[in-house]
């Protein structure tokens, strides 16, 4: 799986509805970047996460698992090569459907957190676009619904702040494109999502979290 997201990198890196966007801007300002501020960007992708961090004068270490996304540090998100506290805030942002046990590594996340964590995924809608996803990406293991971070946050040992709910959109076409999803199952996933789709473009609803380590 790491050397099919390693073929994919530069087509994150280039991908619009991930280098910007609301939630983007959410993710960036609960971490509470600044001059002294470690930050650990998990699954780091694109980096978009990391670059805008950084330009606001926080200290980033990068991780993710595909070596083509060229991270500081190669690894899972749920075996995290770091001491407990090592980071003043943990990111992880339009990742977490691809870990195998999402559990597990918000668990490893909100261990190497001495803070903050922040997450931002897409969240789960139906069953049927469950089956689109994996149709589009068949390493999309699951989205979440809100209820279901919730308990993840806490069985972690966090307690949620902060949380928005919202929706990103992005080309149907090229959100295809991104992961070279074949033409023929193609019709099969924009029936699947039609009550989704305007204008060409796919809604994504979409969830920001912020925890802190509970007291």
């Amino acid at each position: 799986m790491t050397d099919l997201w390693s073929d994919r990198a530069q087509a994150y890196r280039e991908s619009a509805t991930h280098a910007s966007g609301d939630d983007l801007d959410l993710v960036v300002a609960w971490c509470e970047p600044g001059p002294g501020v470690n930050v650990l960007d998990i699954a780091t992708g694109g980096g978009h996460v990391a670059r805008r961090l950084r330009e606001a004068g926080a200290k980033v270490v990068t991780v993710d698992a595909a070596p083509g996304m060229e991270p500081d540090v190669i690894a899972p998100a749920d075996h995290l090569p770091f001491a407990d506290a090592s980071f003043d805030a943990v990111a992880c942002r339009i990742a977490a459907h691809h870990f195998p046990d999402a559990l597990a590594a918000v668990k490893e996340i909100a261990r190497v957190a001495s803070d903050r964590v922040v997450i931002c995924d897409n969240t789960f809608t139906s069953e049927s676009a469950e089956e689109a996803d994996r149709l589009r990406d068949p390493s999309h293991v699951r989205n979440y619904g809100i209820p279901e971070w919730h308990t993840f946050f806490e069985l972690a040992g966090l307690e949620v702040v902060d949380e928005a709910a919202l929706v990103r959109d992005t080309d149907f076409e090229d959100w295809l494109d991104r992961t070279e999803t074949p033409e023929a199952d193609r019709p099969r996933i924009r029936e699947l999502l039609d009550s989704r789709i305007r204008d060409g473009r796919l809604e994504l609803p979409t969830v920001v979290l912020k925890g802190t380590k509970a007291p």
